[in-house]
């Protein structure tokens, strides 16, 4: 693919999500059903605020919310799909999510995301978040697209 695919003007295109809530930096690769992107964890990230003052955690929530960002992302660029004012991407499930190591402010989280099936417009991927090499996070995803009036 080229290179503009990775960009974050790419994914602004792709996802309807601005900030706070737009957890992707930057795609790494797209590869056939895989996908692998990069969330540079700042400290100015609101949520930081209150979890926790003392001890700056992001939320395992946030990290489920990236992972199904990327997600989405893989499943625009495997369909040759972009969303538009009148297309949602929506969590349909989670399962088996498993938080292994805190993320802080300052981690690279690699997010690693691979389909598993589609069928109807219904996905099930398996992500992952990395940090350092270290597994921080993995679940079972899914998803689906839907229009909106």
């Amino acid at each position: 693919m080229t290179m503009d695919l990775y960009s974050i003007h790419e994914i602004l295109k792709r996802l309807p999500h601005r900030y706070p809530i737009l957890l992707v930096d930057r795609v790494l690769e797209v590869e056939g059903r895989r996908i692998r992107a990069l969330k540079n964890v700042t400290i100015n990230e609101p949520h930081f605020t209150g979890h926790f003052p003392h001890r700056p955690v992001m939320p395992g929530v946030m990290i489920l919310e990236a992972m199904a960002q990327t997600a989405t992302l893989l499943a625009t660029y495997t369909e040759g799909v972009t969303l538009d004012d009148k297309s949602v991407v929506l969590f349909a499930g989670v399962d088996a999510a498993r938080f292994k190591r805190p993320v802080e402010p300052g981690d690279q989280l690699i997010l690693e995301v691979e389909v598993l099936r589609a069928k109807a417009g219904i996905y099930k991927f398996a992500a992952k978040a990395l940090v350092a090499g270290e597994l921080a996070a993995e679940a079972e995803l899914m998803c689906t697209m839907r229009r909106i009036d």
